[in-house]
């Protein structure tokens, strides 16, 4: 049994015995045990065990407005619903940024996108669950010049990140995403990209809700928002135009400068 299916049956196993004990006759307890049946069953399929959810992964980086966008106004559809207890997303923020042999970082917007996607990584670092570090990344890439000073007043974190990012752990951290990255197969194409349960997902870019609904094979029913009406509608049905930012032309970019 995984640990945290563990700790949610043993605090429901407390409560049934604290009840049980305040139960006297035969039928009391007759009538509490088909209650409790009920119960248990009822928490095991309420919720996913986590490795029951669908990986949900978004490799983009801070400056990209197309990943911006997709940050803001996407994935927020996961925690505005009840999407997010079946889905386990993991944000990675490098994109098409390049390691040089000598592991210095360069950027596609330039240096002050280094240091949004590093300020990002300490965010994720100090607050592991999505449900909190999201909330404060889609405060910066909703405002990138002004996000110090609402995002810190709003959500808090401002010394562990600082501490993290003008510290060697936020390179440290930076490199493991680059690997991430990097090592993707099939190789990344562009930013924002998306992947479900380590599939990309192209052309289903905007339509990864219904992708995580598609995906998904656990005991836990599905999400309301698994059943709405625009989840009904055929994708082949309009021809969708990406938005996103290409690997190769940062590359070109780079080039360029070279010459």
């Amino acid at each position: 049994m995984r640990a945290t299916q563990f700790k949610h049956f043993f605090g429901i196993n407390v409560i049934l015995r604290m009840l049980f004990t305040m139960t006297s006759s035969s039928s009391h307890r007759l009538v509490f045990f088909c209650l409790a049946c009920l119960l248990f069953t009822f928490s095991y399929n309420f919720v996913a065990g986590e490795s029951d959810k669908v990986k949900l992964n978004l490799y983009y980086e801070s400056l990209c407005p197309y990943c911006q966008s997709f940050i803001a106004d996407g994935l927020v559809k996961i925690f505005d619903s009840d999407l997010h207890t079946i889905t386990d997303l993991k944000l990675v923020p490098f994109g098409n940024a390049h390691v040089s042999d000598k592991l210095t970082v360069t950027c596609q917007h330039g240096e002050e996108e280094c240091k949004l996607n590093a300020i990002e990584a300490c965010a994720i670092r100090t607050w592991p669950d999505p449900n909190v570090h999201y909330w404060f990344i889609r405060c910066i890439e909703n405002d990138t010049t002004n996000w110090e000073s609402s995002c810190f007043t709003k959500y808090g974190g401002k010394k562990a990140i600082k501490d993290c990012y003008t510290s060697d752990l936020s390179k440290t951290l930076i490199l493991g995403y680059a690997n991430q990255t990097l090592s993707l197969k099939p190789k990344h194409i562009y930013v924002p990209w998306v992947t479900v349960n380590g599939k990309p997902q192209y052309e289903h870019l905007d339509d990864f809700v219904a992708q995580v609904c598609k995906a998904y094979k656990g005991k836990a029913s599905l999400q309301k928002i698994c059943h709405s009406s625009a989840l009904s509608k055929s994708p082949q049905s309009k021809v969708v135009k990406l938005q996103v930012s290409y690997a190769d032309e940062v590359f070109n970019h780079q080039a360029k400068n070279l010459n």
